[in-house]
C-alpha cells in the first residue's frame, strides 16, 4: 500500500522547467530514496508534497486521497537548510514547534525529555540556539521534526554537517522509526547512506524521473557477472580448462590470500565458475559483484546526459 504517491507532476518557474510529468509511489513503511543531481528537481517536489508550493499540473494522493491541506500535519519535513531561531532558548523553542503540531504542553515536554535524554543534550535545554554548534542544532531540528510521531516523514540531506558518531545515532534512529511503521522519503547525495538506508529509490534529473524501483531490484538489472574469489594453495590463470568468454579482471595478493575478480560469460553459473577453479585452488570467499548506488546513479546521469 502506498502512504503517498506524485502522478504526472509538472512545475514550471519563470521559463525554468523544474519537474516535467514526474511521478512516485512511496510504499507505506518504508524508507524511499529521492536522489539526484543539484538542480534536479528534487526540491521542487518535496515542496509540493509538504504544500508549500503546487504543481501546475498532475496530483499529490495521500493514503489513497487528494492531498488535503490538514494533511501536512501527518507529515514531518527536515530541510536541507534548517530554520531555528537562534536568539530562543532551545527549550522554549522546541517546545513551541511542538505545540504548532498539534501536542499539549505536558505530552510535548514529556517527548522532549525523552528525545533530549535519547541525544544527550539536556543540558542545553536553557541555552540559546546561536549557542550550540551546527551538529547540536541539527539535533534539535531532528527532534522536533520526529516528535509529533508524523505518518509520512521527509529527511533532506539530514547527516550534512554531522560526524560519523552522529551520523550512525541519526542512522539508527531513522531505521528504528521504519522498524515502528513509520514511512520515510530520504533525498541525499550520499549514496553510502543510500545503500544502507534505502528500500526503494527513484532518480529525477533534469526536471525528469529517469529510474525508480525496489534497490535490490535495480542493483541485480545493473550486475555485470563479476565474481570476486578469495584463494590461497595455487593460482587462477585464463588457460586452455576455462572456456571463451571468461576474463580475469584482477587478480592480487591480499595478505595470507589472493583476490581474483573474473567476468563470466552471460548464460553461465556461479557454479561453473567454481568448478573451473575448485579443483586448482583451496576457495576461502565466493561473492558476486553486484554495482554500488554511487556506479548506477553516475551511470544513468551521464546517460541521460547525452540524450
Amino acid at each position: 500500500m502506498e502512504i503517498l504517491q506524485a502522478e504526472s507532476v509538472r512545475k514550471q518557474f519563470s521559463g525554468h522547467l523544474a519537474l516535467n510529468d514526474v511521478s512516485i509511489s512511496v510504499p507505506k513503511g518504508s524508507i524511499f530514496g529521492l536522489l539526484g543531481p543539484n538542480g534536479a528537481g528534487k526540491t521542487t517536489l518535496i515542496r509540493i508534497i509538504n504544500r508549500i508550493t503546487a504543481p501546475d499540473t498532475g496530483n499529490v494522493l495521500f493514503k489513497g486521497n487528494p492531498m488535503k491541506p490538514d494533511d501536512v500535519n501527518l507529515i514531518g519535513y527536515l530541510p536541507e537548510e534548517r530554520g531555528l531561531y537562534k536568539k530562543m532558548k532551545v527549550g522554549e523553542q522546541a517546545l513551541y514547534l511542538a505545540r504548532l503540531k498539534g501536542l499539549s504542553k505536558s505530552e510535548a515536554e514529556e517527548r522532549l525529555k525523552f528525545w533530549f535524554d535519547k541525544f544527550d543534550i539536556t543540558a542545553w535545554w536553557n541555552k540559546k540556539v546561536e549557542e550550540l554548534s551546527k551538529g547540536m542544532q541539527q539535533k534539535v531540528q531532528f527532534i522536533v521534526t520526529v516528535l509529533h510521531k508524523p505518518d509520512l516523514l521527509i529527511f533532506d540531506e539530514p547527516f550534512s554537517g554531522f560526524d560519523p558518531i552522529n551520523v550512525n545515532l541519526l542512522k539508527d534512529e531513522i531505521l528504528n522509526i521504519k522498524n515502528n511503521g513509520g514511512t520515510i522519503i530520504f533525498s541525499t547525495h550520499n549514496m553510502a547512506s543510500v545503500e544502507e538506508l534505502c528500500d526503494h529509490i527513484a532518480l529525477i534529473n533534469n526536471s525528469k524521473k529517469i529510474l525508480d524501483g525496489k534497490m535490490t531490484d535495480i542493483k541485480a538489472s545493473y550486475k555485470e557477472n563479476i565474481f570476486e574469489i578469495l584463494y590461497r594453495k595455487g593460482q587462477i590463470e585464463l588457460g586452455n580448462s576455462f572456456p571463451d568468454g571468461y576474463k580475469i579482471i584482477s587478480n592480487v595478493d591480499e595478505g595470507q590470500l589472493k583476490k581474483a575478480k573474473i567476468h563470466i560469460p552471460a548464460g553461465t553459473s556461479p557454479n561453473d565458475l567454481l568448478n573451473l577453479v575448485i579443483d586448482r585452488v583451496e576457495v576461502h570467499g565466493f561473492t558476486e559483484i553486484l554495482p554500488t548506488m554511487n556506479d548506477i546513479f553516475i551511470s544513468k546521469v551521464e546517460e541521460t546526459r547525452k540524450l
